[in-house]
């Protein structure tokens, strides 16, 4: 029983830690950009390569890579239920870290927001299942035979077949949900490989032969495979459509995929009391609503100064709120007026009388 409490806190520790990094990497990319966009250099998006010149681009390109082998090494000791949705602290990392180095204002909602993730996380915390039963490949490979997880796996490669061979051709530049669907549910089989390599690994440094096992080659080619995937689908959702769309969108899927398939191979949730099961799943929709408030209002000039202006704005004021016309409506009234203009000598119909 300590060993498994040493090994979830090493676990979570990592976990933290891949957030750090990964959300710093972001900003430290971003900084090299503009100091290269105010050299006159070349920007990336034009095709320039100057940012490899320069010392801050490689600083978050070794940070990225510190924060994703932290990550990896934190699913050996961890849970994935827990791993998995602490990535979303790397979001609220780089929102924080933004508006001090890069001078991009955090408003009301998006403080909201980075409060409600550490709250949902710090919920997931303190309720996530602290057992871990699978200690060896030998362990993992009776777990692969599972008839669950073996009915699980077919139904999500033929739905990613369908999704890729079907769907997406007709509505992948149309709807955001087809592209994003494959990558989340194509990333829980991903989860589970590098779960499964975590332990052979953490088995090769206890002097075990695990090379010579065709599970832990199997696993590699299947993280190949699934990653390449991934990658290919989410650079197609995010050259498409928006960022903000896509980011938040994809936390939600790619981590309840995770967590369903965590529940039907590792079955962690077994050991859970209710009591942990319903803060778990609490402390998720917590991150989620987190999520959504940090993307979907971060282009909302609000802030706390402007509040008794909103206030005196209110239905209770002078100026009353009123809906916006639809552009219907809009273009019903462009062509009423010149009419009605002509005919009651250039008054309209919607012109109130004194």
């Amino acid at each position: 029983m300590e060993g498994n409490r040493l090994d979830f806190y090493i676990g979570l520790s990592l976990a933290m830690s891949s957030s750090v990094f990964i959300g710093a990497s972001f900003i430290l990319k971003k900084k090299g950009l503009l100091r290269l966009a105010s050299k006159g250099s070349m920007r990336a998006g034009q095709g320039g390569y100057a940012y490899l010149k320069e010392w801050l681009w490689w600083a978050g390109l070794i940070s990225m890579g510190t924060g994703e082998a932290a990550n990896f090494a934190a699913y050996v000791f961890a849970p994935a239920t827990l791993v998995t949705p602490l990535g979303a602290l790397s979001v609220l990392v780089s929102a924080m870290l933004s508006s001090y180095f890069l001078n991009e204002r955090l408003n009301v909602h998006g403080k909201i927001g980075c409060l409600l993730c550490v709250l949902g996380s710090t919920v997931m915390v303190i309720h996530a299942p602290q057992e871990e039963e699978v200690a060896s490949l030998g362990a993992m490979a009776e777990k692969l035979k599972d008839p669950g997880f073996i009915a699980f796996a077919v139904c999500v490669v033929g739905s990613s077949l369908v999704l890729i061979f079907a769907v997406a051709p007709r509505f992948g530049q149309k709807n955001v949900l087809v592209y994003i669907l494959i990558c989340s549910v194509i990333g829980s089989l991903s989860v589970s490989c590098v779960k499964g390599l975590g332990i052979g690994i953490k088995e090769l440094f206890a002097g075990t032969a695990v090379l010579q096992e065709p599970l832990f080659w199997s696993l590699i080619i299947c993280l190949i495979i699934c990653v390449s995937v991934q990658i290919n689908y989410l650079n197609k959702a995010l050259d498409i459509f928006n960022t903000s769309l896509v980011t938040p969108i994809y936390y939600v899927f790619f981590t309840t995929s995770v967590m369903a398939c965590s529940a039907i191979l590792f079955k962690e949730w077994l050991s859970m009391s209710t009591d942990g099961v319903v803060g778990t799943i609490s402390g998720f929709l917590i991150i989620i609503v987190g999520i959504f408030f940090l993307h979907a209002f971060k282009d909302i000039t609000f802030i706390l100064d402007s509040l008794p202006l909103y206030l005196r704005k209110g239905p209770w004021g002078h100026e009353p709120y009123v809906a916006l016309p639809s552009h219907e409506a809009q273009a019903e009234d462009e062509i009423k007026l010149p009419r009605e203009g002509s005919s009651k000598g250039g008054w309209s119909t919607h012109q109130r009388t004194p």
